[in-house]
Formats: C-alpha cells, sequence, structure tokens
C-alpha cells in the first residue's frame, strides 16, 4: 500500500529539489531584468528616476516629492523667514514645549520661540520628550530623488526626536539638497570623515502604515507631521 507523504516530508523534498540549482549572485546583478549577454549591463543608478543636475531643478524635485509623501515643505528666502514659519508653526499648533538639539542653523530660532525646550544636549528623560508637541533638528542632507531627509547621531541629536513626539520640524538650507542616495552617503563622509555617526537613517515622508484594510493612517509609528523649512540662505 502506497503511503501519502505528509506536510513535512513535501516541505524537503522541495527544499531538496531547490538544493540542486545554484543560488543567484544577487549582489553582483544589476537591478532590473537579467544583464545582456553582450556584457553592456546598467549601473543600478540606470533604473531610478532621474534627477536634474541644477540645484534649482533637485529643490523643485523635492517638492514634487514631498507633496507625494505628505511631507509639508517649505522654502524660505532667508533665515530670518525660516523663524517666522517657526513662530507660525508654533502658534497655529498651540505648542507649549519643544525638543530640539543645539545645531548651528537652529538654536536661535528656537529660542525665538520662548517656549520651554528639552536640549537633548543636556540630558532628558523619557517624560520630558514625550510632553514635547514638537522637536526641531538638523539633518545632513535632502535628497531629490526620493524625498528623503537623511539624519545622524550628530545632526538630529540622536534617534529620539526624530521618532517620539507628533510633529517633527527639520531646518535645512539649500546647499544640503543632493541628488541621490549615493550623493548622501557621500555627504555623510563629507561631514564626518572616519568617524560615521552612530545612527543614521532616511526620514521619507511622517510615519504611515497600511496594514488595516490598505487604508493609509498617518502617524502610526513616529510623527505625524513632518515640516522641512528649507533657507535659501547657507
Amino acid at each position: 500500500m502506497q503511503t501519502v507523504p505528509d506536510s513535512r516530508d513535501r516541505i524537503l523534498a522541495r527544499i531538496r529539489e531547490a538544493l540542486q540549482a545554484p543560488a543567484p549572485r544577487r549582489h553582483l546583478q544589476t537591478h532590473g531584468p537579467a544583464a545582456p549577454a553582450d556584457g553592456s549591463a546598467k549601473s543600478p543608478e540606470a533604473w531610478l528616476p532621474p534627477v536634474p543636475a541644477d540645484r534649482e531643478g533637485r529643490v523643485a524635485l523635492f517638492a514634487k516629492n514631498s507633496a507625494d509623501l505628505k511631507t509639508e515643505f517649505v522654502r524660505c528666502a532667508n533665515h530670518a523667514e525660516v523663524r517666522a514659519r517657526l513662530d507660525a508653526l508654533a502658534a497655529g499648533a498651540g505648542w507649549r514645549r519643544v525638543a530640539a538639539h543645539r545645531f548651528a542653523a537652529g538654536e536661535d530660532a528656537i529660542n525665538s520661540l520662548g517656549l520651554p525646550v528639552t536640549w537633548t544636549d543636556s540630558g532628558y528623560t523619557v517624560p520630558d520628550i514625550e510632553s514635547a508637541d514638537a522637536a526641531i533638528t538638523g539633518c545632513d542632507c535632502l535628497v531629490a530623488q526620493t524625498g528623503s531627509v537623511l539624519v545622524t547621531s550628530r545632526s538630529a541629536g540622536g534617534r529620539v526626536l526624530s521618532v517620539l513626539p507628533p510633529h517633527h520640524v527639520i531646518l535645512a538650507t539649500r546647499d544640503q539638497i543632493v541628488g541621490d542616495i549615493s550623493d548622501a552617503y557621500a555627504a555623510v563622509r563629507r561631514n564626518h570623515g572616519g568617524e560615521a555617526p552612530a545612527f543614521l537613517s532616511f526620514i521619507t515622508g511622517p510615519s504611515r502604515t497600511g496594514d488595516i484594510e490598505r487604508i493609509l493612517v498617518l502617524g502610526a509609528h513616529g510623527p505625524k507631521r513632518l515640516t522641512i523649512l528649507l533657507s535659501d540662505e547657507s
């Protein structure tokens, strides 16, 4: 009498069958279709959306991607306008306390709000950050191709400011706009040399999930709002 293989036997048989063929060396292949036999394979960058070579084009592309991602992107003429926009955000949302770290382009603007500030550089407790209505940080660069913001432990005051408060505000300058992810990593090497930051993250829009019935929900695992104030003044 022939026995019917159980589930375990079927799974093991499929594994044995799969092991007969060598696994593809994915790390040696380019993205997209298999490389042509004549050796004219495209680089990974060739499969990604094109990026304008000029800075104005990159700012425009970043603005477009920000709108698609529901990132609030505001271009400002100078640092004075950044402070005015930050004041308007605080007044409009009724901020009572903020959390931040000390960075050259932001400390004056943050102090001008006249609100209690939890400075992560000076040490903090979890309740300090939980009670903040917004976090204000800098960044390493803005990636035009994806609408992402690259933050590190040095440019954004650590992980907590970009995760816990409900509103994350990033202050940046026009010269921080880069083309693509490769340019972003080059910026990290340029900014920090051989001392890589302990924390590095790409933020692409506010926190979101679509797990429940594929309905987009913002603020699922982090800030519900992401605002970028970009100054044309370095």
